[in-house]
């Protein structure tokens, strides 16, 4: 249309009228087009202040500041006079790019000239002032001021929050002449992101009794309130009377209602209220769909898309992410982040290959947020070549990026590798920060580097002068343990006051454990019973440890001491994923239709491996008074055998055998791994709940700690394992049709001709049910026709079980509600 009537006013020659060429300035302007925006200026004959100020303030929303100050100083030098919107323009350019002396600059330049400061102007000045952190010239500024409107007090209330001051905020807002709904969401916000979610929670109820009506702000705010509480009902009624003002389809407050459900883990009511809106109207293909629009989107379906990551659902995140592809939402980096997580989460490297495959198509840039999730996704994968290959790709990387790769190191068993990289980023100027060292530390614990943990770990306190926290104590006291130091262990606790942390105990109990210290188990035992943090773990561990003494007597009487207190320990399982299909085992499983083949192949397979060295720890690792011949056979019988003999048995020659492990790895499975790798010339990767364990040919690895969850096999053992009614891991239907899903939009993912096996990761408790998402709709109790009738049910504090905030208010709540009365709104949404 700009260019339509520019032809005409040149043709006609109205261009030359300075009233018609602002008008056409102004047409480019607001369409963003600053191409012909600029040349028109330039061509303008007669430029007057109005022609600058149109320019320049379309340049300050754009976000280009400095333009904008180029602009204003050329102004000056061509001698026109700015006015008050010229001058605001140009102070919300200093303040959004901490530009401090020029705007100093500028209200000198303003009082020495005698430009009248209207209010607009006093916040333009007050809100640079504020933004750039001169608290002494916005304070000045602010109480000399002869009329303060609520845009003022707002800019200081929000100002001082923003910098942590809590109580002056408090004043400014008590102070106020006339509380409106901007305070008030000014006041609401910042105590959210200070973390007086409480008081914020009152302050919101001090509102309603007052009457001030909610914006969309107010509304976003209290859902973010009620997610944080975990406050259900107070959202069901925010989101009842979204729906009787009607405002229930914008797209701010669609995300945010997907939000609080997402963090309440409530999908099946987020689900619907995208559902609800067709997308048809939404894409990115529809030329009538705004920016803002399409970005509202984006963010309301990567929300969704977290939720279901969020709550364990990752069928559902994925059914949703190829939704947006399906239906041309565009997928942004936060997105394709969150989908990364999910891969890493599931250990499935075919998907996250596709995934990464996917972005490169699109064209995402690979930046250092992105860059660290796929380093992440594929070591966690079993790919750690992949991860360095993303590494290598980044330019200057930085402390997330490095972090993660080292984590990837350290969960690869490669512990002096994740040195090297530790030293590369130091000498880079990188900074470590808290976690670089918690990974660094895990890293030479599991690799048996003491030398090089100690020195990382004075390295963190003297050098970087940061405070040590319990996740590094406890790698220190893990390995102290590991190399067998426990009296320096117990040295370093006693030194650094940490005897009342749980998880050093646990660690020291499984270091007393690993090396037979019976006392020494037994002190660290008492620890944890008084803490009560004696959970089931540290039982197993106590009580292995007096079986490997064969102090059988006390080794029952801690089992049933476990009985007695209804404490189950976790049985070990193993799975191993075969053309989209898991197959699970436990310790002596029978269950398997090809069991026959299995426990055949596998006595065979032990008997060859004891002719090239291999031998059954049962001294060590059968926790039951039997025969050594009969411990021989429990041990033979563990999870992860019984899968890699599966796995031989049903994969071709030179196929890599990937097994999880849903506990730790014994050592006699770990040498008998080992030497399978090397009879048979098979490469052989199993993932435990700590790290990656890889065997090819028979390589020597550091050993783990053998506590492992098996040791307490026998019939009694797998009896109870029956009684606890585990299901078998259920997700070959939902990956296979996934997969199948993921097929049917190859023009997006690119995919090999042979699909790789599927590596199942999961942390403790074995593989993740994945549930199928079917369609879920609205249960008729929360719609327009029903929704609430007024204010008086929003429930009041009073009735909300929160810990109260220690921050202590400095106003007054007389005029709250007490526990008798009424409450706020009538009705809810369901």
């Amino acid at each position: 249309m700009a260019h339509t009537l520019h032809a005409k006013a040149v043709k006609d020659c109205t261009v030359l009228s300075l009233n018609v060429a602002n008008y056409l300035l102004s047409l480019y302007v607001k369409s963003h087009n600053f191409g012909y925006a600029h040349k028109l200026f330039d061509e303008m004959p007669g430029r007057d202040v109005r022609s600058w100020t149109i320019l320049i303030s379309g340049l300050a929303r754009t976000g280009s500041f400095r333009m904008v100050l180029q602009l204003f100083r050329k102004m000056q030098v061509e001698g026109v006079r700015p006015n008050q919107f010229t001058l605001s323009s140009v102070l919300r350019s200093c303040s959004s790019s901490s530009e401090r002396l020029i705007a100093k600059g500028i209200h000198g330049w303003i009082l020495r000239i005698g430009i009248d400061l209207d209010t607009a102007l006093e916040n333009s000045l007050l809100d640079v002032y504020v933004k750039c952190g001169d608290f002494r010239c916005a304070e000045r500024l602010f109480e000399t001021r002869k009329e303060r409107d609520s845009i003022a007090w707002n800019i200081m209330m929000d100002g001082y929050i923003r910098i942590g001051n809590v109580d002056k905020s408090m004043d400014l807002f008590n102070r106020l002449p006339f509380q409106d709904v901007d305070s008030w969401n000014t006041i609401i916000g910042g105590l959210m992101r200070n973390g007086h979610e409480r008081t914020a929670l009152e302050l919101l109820y001090q509102m309603v009794k007052n009457g001030t009506s909610f914006d969309k702000v107010t509304f976003s705010t209290g859902l973010v309130l009620a997610s944080t509480l975990s406050l259900l009902e107070l959202g069901r009624q925010i989101h009842g009377l979204v729906l009787r003002f009607g405002i229930h389809g914008e797209g701010f407050i669609r995300t945010s209602l997907v939000n609080f459900y997402c963090k309440c883990g409530k999908m099946e009511k987020a689900l619907p209220i995208i559902k609800n809106v067709p997308l048809v109207h939404l894409n990115s293909l529809n030329p009538k769909t705004t920016d803002d629009e399409k970005m509202t989107e984006i963010v309301t379906w990567s929300t969704l898309i977290a939720g279901y990551v969020r709550n364990d659902d990752y069928e559902g995140a994925l059914q949703t992410f190829v939704s947006m592809v399906r239906e041309h939402i565009g997928v942004d980096q936060f997105t394709i982040t969150t989908i990364a997580s999910m891969c890493a989460n599931l250990g499935i490297l075919t998907l996250g290959q596709q995934i990464h495959a996917f972005i490169q198509k699109i064209g995402h840039a690979m930046d250092f947020h992105l860059g660290s999730s796929l380093v992440d996704m594929y070591s966690k994968c079993g790919s750690l070549e992949d991860a360095r290959m993303i590494f290598k790709k980044i330019i200057s990387p930085n402390v997330v990026l490095w972090t993660s790769m080292i984590s990837a190191c350290a969960l690869h068993g490669q512990g002096r590798e994740a040195i090297q990289f530790f030293e590369l980023m130091i000498r880079e100027g990188i900074k470590p920060n808290e976690i670089s060292f918690t990974v660094v530390l895990t890293a030479c614990s599991h690799a048996g580097l003491l030398e090089e943990g100690c020195k990382c770990f004075r390295l963190m306190k003297e050098v970087y002068h940061i405070k040590p926290g319990v996740e590094h104590f406890t790698c220190m006291v893990d390995l102290y343990g590991r190399a067998g130091r426990l009296v320096e262990a117990k040295e370093f606790i006693a030194r650094h006051h940490i005897s009342h942390l749980s998880s050093v105990l646990k660690s020291f109990l499984s270091s007393c454990r690993l090396h037979k210290k019976v006392e020494m188990g037994k002190w660290a035992s008492k620890k944890l019973f008084h803490l009560k943090s004696f959970d089931a773990g540290s039982h197993v561990l106590l009580s292995n440890m007096c079986a490997n003494k064969h102090r059988w007597e006390e080794a029952a009487k801690l089992r049933s001491l476990m009985q007695r207190r209804g404490i189950n320990k976790l049985p070990g399982q193993s799975w191993i994923q075969l053309k989209n299909q898991v197959h699970t085992f436990f310790v002596g499983d029978r269950s398997h239709p090809r069991k026959a083949e299995i426990y055949s192949y596998l006595d065979e397979l032990i008997g060859r491996l004891k002719e090239i060295g291999y031998s059954s720890s049962t001294a060590e690792l059968v926790m039951q008074d039997v025969e050594e011949e009969e411990g021989e056979l429990l041990l033979g019988h563990h999870s992860e055998k019984l899968a890699i003999a599966y796995g031989i048995i049903s994969t071709p020659l030179g196929t890599p055998i990937r097994i999880m492990k849903n506990l730790r790895v014994c050592s006699d499975c770990h040498n008998f791994i080992k030497y399978t790798s090397q009879l048979l010339g098979r490469e052989i990767i199993v993932r435990d709940i700590c790290r990656f364990h890889h065997f090819k040919h028979g390589p020597k690895e550091v050993e783990e700690d053998d506590d492992d969850e098996e040791s307490l096999s026998g019939e009694s053992i797998k009896n109870s394992f029956r009684s606890l009614s585990l299901r078998k891991p259920n997700i070959s239907t939902g990956i296979h049709r996934l997969f199948k899903g993921f097929k049917n939009f190859s023009q997006y993912f690119v995919y090999k001709e042979e699909m790789e096996e599927l590596v199942m990761d999961m942390e403790i408790g074995g593989p993740t049910d994945v549930k199928h998402v079917t369609h879920i709709g609205w249960d008729g109790s929360a719609t327009v026709n029903d929704a609430v009738m007024g204010w008086e049910n929003l429930i009041s504090p009073e009735l909300l079980s929160v810990p109260s905030d220690p921050w202590r208010r400095s106003f007054d709540f007389s005029m709250a509600a007490q526990p008798d009365q009424p409450p706020l709104v009538n009705g809810s949404a369901s």
